[in-house]
């Protein structure tokens, strides 16, 4: 496979060349200037930009020559895990959130990503997605494609090497590649099949110098605001009051749980 684009510029050439129309890569060009707003400032553990990681995906997706809906979705694959909505930016998928990603791409592209978000993707997920391949509809392995094309974008260049959990993030490859691999195989890309077998061999046989790390303790994306930066007083107050709802509804429930268990403890008669 060709080097991937990590700017939109590239990502639109790419597009040019690969055929699509000027239509669908106008498209492409609406959902990232959304993008530039929603990942402003971002950037990856690695030190890596986050809007050069979703770039890099939407085209991964784009070299597949995907249909334009999963390119776009790619491009925004992360914009209610990641993306910064200002108030809404409260809960992971609003309502609010939803409307204002339809606006821009539409409904097709919004359930895509919503449907991203929504993807339980840890070691005891990994397995049953395995199991439930065969039976997932055609839009459930389109989303399960986005995955795989950001895990081998994560992965270029040996990016993941370059983050705080470095040794945590290869063991996941080192246990989980191989099926990945296999996943992309069996849904009928084998071409991002063989590109997953070469990076993660990559990354399972590199090394490289602890003192390159940009951060070493970032091991999740995280803001670079500029000196003139300043939270508004409204999204401060509101963040306040749903961390201290959330902290207080934990409470509640432990306490609960901890009379419950008093009632049925034999040692209290």
């Amino acid at each position: 496979m060709p080097p991937y684009a990590q700017t939109n510029i590239q990502l639109f050439n790419q597009l040019h060349r690969e055929g699509y129309s000027n239509e669908e890569i106008l498209l492409v060009r609406n959902a990232y200037q959304l993008a530039m707003r929603l990942f402003t400032g971002q950037y990856r553990p690695s030190g890596d930009t986050f809007i050069s990681h979703l770039v890099g995906t939407a085209s991964i997706l784009a070299s597949l020559r995907t249909p334009i809906n999963i390119v776009t979705a790619g491009l925004l694959h992360a914009a209610y895990i990641h993306g910064d909505f200002g108030l809404m930016s409260l809960r992971l998928m609003s309502g609010n959130k939803r409307q204002k990603i339809r606006d821009v791409v539409g409904d097709v592209v919004e359930d895509y990503i919503a449907r991203y978000t929504s993807l339980k993707w840890s070691s005891r997920a990994l397995s049953d997605v395995g199991d439930r391949l065969d039976n997932l509809d055609q839009i459930d392995r389109d989303v399960l494609l986005i995955r795989l094309a950001n895990e081998l974008e994560d992965s270029l260049n040996c990016g993941v090497l370059y983050c705080s959990d470095a040794d945590r993030r290869r063991e996941y490859i080192e246990r989980w590649g191989r099926d990945m691999i296999e996943m992309a195989d069996r849904i009928g890309f084998p071409a991002l099949a063989s590109e997953l077998s070469r990076v993660f061999k990559e990354v399972t046989s590199t090394e490289i110098q602890r003192e390159l790390l940009i951060s070493s303790s970032r091991d999740r994306a995280y803001l670079v605001a500029p000196r003139s930066y300043h939270m508004r007083l409204s999204f401060v107050f509101c963040h306040t009051i749903f961390i201290t709802m959330r902290f207080l509804s934990k409470l509640c429930y432990k306490m609960r749980m901890n009379s419950v268990g008093a009632l049925f403890d034999p040692s209290r008669g």
